[in-house]
């Protein structure tokens, strides 16, 4: 099974098309059973992500390969190896797990700074410590991972890929961290949501894309396709692929999810591939 269960919305108010606010504890744990029951067998997660860590602790994640992520690093720090090392203690103590399949960093960019080397170096403790099996990065954009791989040895890497941004693809990436036996989970499969909103729904701060959200409609009304079995499709029918990170507020919403895997689509995907950061990239969306 190519999902892995995303759990921002299980600890924060998150995404575009989000209309019903942070899961509740008991409909967390209805999804966690749902997931087991479907063997999706990788919980993502992270130290930022409100009380994510503490709602799955609460639930029981035992089973699962946990990844999560550091915060990022603060900007007045005497001894990074310290920091580091108590923030994973405490994300073990919430999740109540003695270990985790990944540690992340939430932000590559911290291994660019005047302690990223020294930071690096006790990722590496870490794994070989045997409380984490695989360390890597969240990123944002391909070109981090030119910066990130002059320091060592990676395991894992997070990045967006999705319809729009295929930024992964097209610079060759891809195939390089597969080659380099990484282990490659990709996110925003919905672009937050925006690629599952009806063409008359999407905000107007995103008029200036309108030729792409006209040629996804015209697409998904020729081929019959709906947009979250394409959204799915495209990601999962990559083969370097190794995990498709996937939100959800309910087990309904699993649900759907689930089976708009198992349905079959087209592979000649939509022209709607753009590199504008000011689309791909979330967080610049508060600049439209």
């Amino acid at each position: 099974m190519k999902l892995a269960l995303g759990t921002v919305q299980f600890g924060l108010n998150y995404g575009i098309a989000n209309q019903s606010g942070q899961v509740s504890l008991p409909m967390v744990a209805q999804i966690i059973s749902l997931a087991r029951e479907h063997h999706i067998d990788v919980i993502d997660t992270a130290a930022a992500y409100g009380d994510s860590e503490v709602t799955l602790g609460r639930v029981g994640v035992q089973g699962f390969r946990i990844v999560t992520k550091l915060s990022p690093l603060p900007e007045t720090l005497n001894d990074v190896g310290v920091w580091a090392r108590r923030q994973l203690t405490e994300s073990l103590e919430r999740l109540r797990v003695q270990s985790i399949h990944g540690l992340l960093l939430h932000r590559a960019s911290d291994l660019l700074g005047p302690q990223g080397r020294q930071l690096f170096r006790v990722l590496e403790d870490l794994r070989a410590s045997g409380q984490v099996s695989k360390i890597g990065v969240s990123i944002y954009s391909p070109a981090e991972l030119d910066h990130v791989l002059q320091l060592g040895r990676i395991d894992l890497v997070q990045v967006p890929f999705n319809l729009i941004d295929r930024r992964l693809q097209t610079s060759g990436w891809l195939k390089r961290l597969k080659d380099g036996q990484v282990e490659i989970h990709v996110r925003s499969a919905f672009l937050q949501g925006l690629l599952l909103t009806p063409v008359d729904r999407i905000p107007a701060k995103f008029s200036p894309w309108s030729t792409i959200w006209q040629s996804w409609a015209g697409w998904q009304e020729r081929t019959g396709c709906s947009a979250l079995g394409a959204c799915l499709a495209f990601p999962h029918s990559c083969a370097e692929v190794d995990r498709i990170v996937v939100g959800v507020d309910s087990p309904d919403h699993l649900t759907q999810i689930l089976g708009a895997l198992d349905a079959g689509v087209p592979r000649d995907w939509p022209d709607i591939a753009c590199d504008d950061e000011r689309l791909v990239h979330p967080s610049r969306w508060s600049e439209l």
